[in-house]
């Protein structure tokens, strides 16, 4: 999405937004990374207070993608920290919107990547395992879908059930 906000594509297409198929997420995230815009096809996952899916992932090949957590908005420990974001960075991942917590905001911060957060919170997630891959999920109100295109800049983020050609 080079040099267009997404103000400007939710003015270009009000059809999409009235049809549903272009979604705004409440404005709830504080905005960490470098890089304060990026977009790309959408990986969900849902987990709560628990991150060992979310660094499995991150672990991977990110090939332009954005990880989108939902973690149930716990504000009680934080899900992402400064290694897996540096590791998701240098594995190519293009963003992480976290509906919870992180941590290590300074280390994210000089990052070159992309994310959002609701907070930041100083005390680790559990490491169990549990959570669901490639699901569903519903972030800021809005429901969200593996394989969906999400846009996001400093005016907020956008899902799109289709790549957006503006």
């Amino acid at each position: 999405m080079a040099l267009v906000t997404t103000a400007e594509v939710c003015d270009a297409n009000p059809q999409l937004i009235v049809s549903g198929e272009l979604r705004a997420l409440q404005p709830i995230f504080q905005i960490y990374g470098r890089r304060p815009v990026f977009s790309g096809p959408v990986v969900t996952l849902k987990v709560f207070e628990d991150n060992v899916l979310v660094r499995e992932f991150l672990e991977e090949k990110g090939n332009g993608r954005v990880l989108v957590v939902d973690g149930g908005g716990s504000m009680r420990c934080a899900i992402l920290g400064g290694n897996p974001v540096v590791q998701a960075q240098n594995n190519g991942w293009a963003g992480i919107v976290v509906n919870g917590c992180i941590r290590d905001v300074d280390e994210i911060n000089g990052c070159d990547i992309g994310v959002r957060a609701l907070a930041s919170h100083p005390m680790k997630a559990n490491k169990k395992g549990i959570g669901e891959k490639h699901v569903p999920i519903t972030v800021a109100g809005t429901r969200i879908c593996d394989g969906e295109w999400l846009y996001a800049d400093t005016d907020g983020i956008l899902v799109s059930k289709t790549e957006l050609s503006v």
